[in-house]
């Protein structure tokens, strides 16, 4: 299954590694143009001066650990689509230009499901897409989450458990399905 990740489920570190375990498990092949990847840096701007090269460096590892992810919408694609939001119709022409399955987004009323099944795309929210690859191999993804843990425990200096790590990371149904 061909994924585009969306901005808002790349930008907040929690939701992307547990993304990217899931598809470094198989359950999905990651797709990203550089458009939103640069999104994400400039997002990040947000926490400061530091923010901005934080992100950068993680794109870089990103790019690094996986360079057949990043892909570019074909030209004359964008032109044809529409979208609620104008500014997000460059994640649909990546989605169509790159063959994507589906686009996983937290902005459900940017990205509505008529529009996507006209182009032969699903919406999937990145928690229903991680508990349905727990429930698909749940100690596989149990063994992704542990080691998300224990980075943001690395991070952070300890303190955080799992369930409440993902429910800020606003993966409430892996969370409880994790804490079983």
């Amino acid at each position: 299954m061909r994924l585009v990740l969306d901005t808002c489920v790349l930008y907040p570190t929690v939701m992307r590694e547990m993304l990217l375990a899931a598809a470094r498990l198989g359950h999905f092949q990651p797709l990203w143009s550089p458009r939103i990847l640069e999104e994400w840096a400039r997002a990040a701007i947000k926490l400061g001066p530091e923010g901005e090269a934080q992100a950068r460096s993680e794109i870089a590892l990103l790019r690094a650990a996986w360079p057949k992810a990043e892909v570019s919408p074909r030209d004359g694609t964008e032109a044809r689509l529409w979208l609620p939001d104008a500014a997000d119709v460059h994640v649909l022409a990546l989605a169509v230009s790159a063959s994507a399955d589906a686009i996983v987004t937290m902005n459900a009323k940017d990205f509505p499901r008529n529009i996507l099944a006209e182009e032969g795309l699903e919406r999937l929210d990145p928690d229903g897409l991680l508990h349905r690859c727990w429930l698909e191999d749940p100690d596989g993804m149990a063994e992704a989450a542990a080691a998300v843990l224990e980075t943001a425990n690395r991070l952070a200096g300890g303190g955080w458990e799992m369930r409440p790590l993902l429910k800020k990371a606003r993966l409430p149904r892996v969370a409880k399905a994790l804490s079983r």
